[in-house]
């Protein structure tokens, strides 16, 4: 009998999943949370998952970030209010695309970490792991911004309610150590529809939002720091053409002409699109190596 139920106890351990690798917490100064799969579900695992080193950080100096000197101004003080273990807040990034809301927080990495800053990189759907992040990472000596880009909801997900909680909300709350920033193009992380304005009521000279705008509203208002990011003019554009064409060694005599036709092709008049336009010319215009 003991043989057959010894048998029966391997044959579990090959369906068990492997535990999870031993954070490497030398190895890099970026980490991603790697999910082992939802608890509760079919071949899940009850271990959440582990913190994967990032070996290529994308390095990239704030100075390099134009038209948006006021933004970098009041993120980079609620960080180093962080770093000193002073109150700081948890930041929600949110506006035009490509106007370098993704960069800031990479561009603070790189200008803090021998200061002890870490980023951890977490994707929308893992969010529900929060408290298991937070678990590792609170003996932590480092201070850890836990990074979500390009955050959006459609509804009340899983990510949307872990972080929702995670906020504001639970009797349990993210270590001392730990600060969430998040950037959405949308300023309320959902979709909003004309439909819900049907639902505001008007009270005498107030207007009372409906429950579906307030439930929307309720998760980006925990966020104690908003930043907004605007579209660029074209004169800030051409600027940030500029710059980027002297950092990659390419003349922007000439340069401007064509860097707009490629901005109206795109529709955008971003960094990003400038970013792109600047490696492309310096890329066609200068010599072979």
């Amino acid at each position: 009998m003991s043989n057959d139920l010894e048998k029966i106890l391997q044959r579990l351990d090959q369906l068990l999943p492997p535990a999870p690798p031993q954070t490497d917490w030398d190895a890099s100064v970026a980490l991603r949370w790697r999910s082992a799969g939802r608890r509760g579900a079919v071949g899940g695992s009850a271990t959440a998952g582990w913190l994967q080193p990032v070996r290529h950080v994308h390095k990239i100096k704030l100075s390099d970030l134009r038209g948006i000197d006021r933004q970098i101004e009041r993120v980079e003080q609620n960080v180093r209010q962080f770093l000193d273990g002073r109150p700081a807040n948890n930041v929600l990034l949110t506006g035009a695309r490509g106007t370098g809301k993704s960069s800031i927080v990479k561009g603070l990495l790189n200008k803090y970490a021998k200061q002890g800053l870490r980023l951890i990189e977490v994707e929308k759907n893992d969010l529900v792991d929060l408290p298991f992040i937070v678990d590792q990472v609170a003996p932590r000596k480092q201070r850890f911004l836990l990074f979500c880009d390009d955050l959006t909801f459609h509804g009340a997900e899983e990510g949307y309610i872990a972080l929702k909680v995670a906020l504001d909300g639970s009797i349990s709350t993210t270590s001392e150590n730990l600060l969430i920033c998040a950037t959405s193009n949308r300023r309320h992380l959902m979709p909003e529809y004309m439909t819900e304005n049907l639902e505001t009521r008007y009270v005498g000279d107030e207007i009372h939002p409906g429950e579906t705008v307030e439930e929307k509203i309720s998760l980006s208002e925990r966020f104690g720091l908003w930043v907004t990011f605007y579209p660029f003019d074209q004169d800030e554009y051409l600027q940030i053409v500029d710059h980027w064409l002297k950092v990659l060694g390419g003349s922007s005599r000439d340069a401007h002409e064509e860097a707009l036709q490629w901005a109206l092709q795109r529709g955008s008049r971003s960094g990003r699109v400038a970013y792109q336009f600047a490696r492309d010319w310096a890329g066609r215009h200068s010599r072979s190596k």
